[in-house]
């Protein structure tokens, strides 16, 4: 059963590791991925200094429970959490945690890269960003998250 949450609040990855393993003696492997915000822009533009992430909350949550069951039946996963943040983050704060349990590593790390990868792409997010001379955009989808979500397309798990 996957733990999904979108929250406001800082996550403790320790206690979510935890609450994902607690009573298991089946769990091999947990992949993981921590996504932090970053302070770095497009080259030539000023440094961000905020970045807003709002979203609605029902569709958000609900793209994002598919998105788990998903993994969880591809690679027949022990247990996931995916937990995203939304509202004003700073530089440096984490955004987003994947956490993929299976009884083998690879099973572990593949399911946590299509996590992310579908995450970034099929999860209804609008992210804006605040940079350091007062402006202000909203960012939009990259070629490159899409280039990996496409892997998964047709990707079957072992």
């Amino acid at each position: 059963m996957a733990t999904v949450r979108v929250q406001r609040e800082p996550f403790d990855i320790g206690a979510e590791i935890a609450a994902l393993t607690a009573g298991r003696t089946d769990i091999g492997g947990i992949g993981s991925f921590l996504g932090c915000v970053r302070a770095d822009a497009a080259p030539g533009e000023p440094a961000i200094t905020r970045l807003v992430l709002e979203h609605y909350p029902a569709m958000t949550q609900r793209a994002m429970a598919d998105i788990a069951a998903e993994a969880e039946r591809r690679w027949s996963l022990l247990g996931c959490t995916v937990l995203h943040r939304v509202g004003p983050l700073a530089p440096g704060d984490p955004i987003v945690l994947v956490l993929a349990a299976a009884a083998h590593r690879q099973a572990a790390l593949e399911a946590t890269s299509f996590l992310i990868d579908w995450l970034k792409t099929r999860a209804p997010f609008w992210k804006k960003e605040c940079l350091a001379d007062g402006r202000e955009r909203w960012v939009d989808a990259r070629d490159a998250d899409e280039a990996a979500a496409s892997r998964w397309a047709d990707a079957v798990a072992p």
